[in-house]
């Protein structure tokens, strides 16, 4: 009998995790079949959305805001939420332009590490607030964000700092922009992301990142310290904002001092179109990678409309709260399914 009940009881978990893969397939497939249908609303109705220049925008838009949903999808799998990234990746991208100094102090090299190093430390940061100090992820992370805002301003005494510029046989740019009319960013993108997917789905600390956003205080049951696994998600999304630095700094050459706010929303919303859910535990790599195109062809593809920014706005937050809402539905079926087992 008991043999039985355990084999009924596996074929029924089986099936459950055919349901959700399936369920994941579908979420990815409906997502491109809408990135798509976007992309032929723009083709038809946009000035010159059909061009290698546009093209060439979109991707570029894409570099660093890839790299930060990339890195926030690991905190938001956990259940948490990471405000900061987006200031975060200026005030990192601001001092390194300052050791920088237009050429006239550290090498170039050097002040990329010390931009992803900057990155991690404010992950860190969060991280230990969140674990340590037991502060909600949303108050640590805002006000993680504003002290990001007011040391780059302080420290660069609100001047504009200056990488090299796409004028010139500039590595930097040949390196993480492109190379003529190659994305080379692109290609740093897709490698980085392939490293996080295995990263995510084939370690340890994947395995715990999803645990604890199902059900952490079971984590910590089991005898593995989840405040720990927790704060490596915080470092790996601040690391991707530092590394995000890079990318903007490539394309944008020029980094002003108050920016940065709202960058943060472009990532996790991408999350969110994505597939991750806001409540934790699920999540896809893959779906990010996904919402990240979407947002840029989306931004891209208004702008190209004539559109003013203000509209852009308002049609992206439509996007988003129809993903949140998505969100829900699924884990309302998630939910149900669990009721039945």
């Amino acid at each position: 009998m008991s043999n039985n009940v355990t084999n009924a009881q596996n074929t029924l978990n089986k099936n459950s995790g055919n349901r959700v893969q399936l369920e994941k397939f579908y979420a990815i497939a409906a997502l491109i079949a809408a990135l798509i249908i976007l992309i032929i609303i723009f083709s038809i109705f946009g000035r010159g959305f059909n061009s290698l220049a546009t093209v060439l925008n979109i991707l570029a838009s894409s570099y660093f805001i890839g790299f930060l949903a990339i890195g926030v999808t690991f905190v938001i799998i956990t259940g948490g939420i990471d405000l900061s990234i987006g200031t975060v990746m200026m005030s990192s991208a601001l001092i390194g332009g300052l050791l920088y100094s237009d050429g006239n102090g550290l090498p170039l090299a050097l002040c990329l590490v010390i931009m992803v190093g900057i990155g991690a430390l404010f992950g860190l940061f969060n991280g230990l607030m969140v674990t340590k100090l037991d502060l909600p992820p949303f108050i640590a992370t805002l006000g993680t964000m504003m002290v990001a805002a007011g040391l780059g301003s302080i420290v660069t005494n609100v001047q504009a700092q200056r990488f090299p510029s796409p004028i010139g046989d500039s590595w930097f740019i040949q390196t993480f922009f492109r190379i003529g009319n190659f994305p080379v960013g692109a290609i740093w993108l897709i490698s980085f992301f392939i490293i996080a997917l295995i990263v995510l789905n084939k370690t340890k600390l994947g395995r715990y990142t999803f645990a604890i956003g199902s059900n952490e205080e079971a984590v910590r049951l089991s005898g593995v310290r989840a405040s720990n696994w927790k704060c490596i998600a915080y470092v790996i999304s601040g690391l991707c904002a530092g590394i995000g630095a890079i990318f903007h700094a490539a394309a944008f050459t020029t980094i002003t001092p108050g920016t940065g706010q709202g960058v943060e929303l472009q990532a996790i919303a991408a999350v969110v179109i994505g597939g991750t859910s806001l409540k934790g535990g699920t999540g896809s790599l893959t779906g990010t990678l996904i919402g990240v195109l979407f947002m840029s062809v989306l931004r891209i593809g208004l702008t190209q409309m004539g559109f003013a920014a203000a509209i852009q706005v308002f049609f992206t937050g439509i996007v988003v709260i129809g993903a949140v809402l998505l969100d829900i539905q699924r884990t309302k079926r998630a939910n149900q399914v669990k009721k039945v087992k």
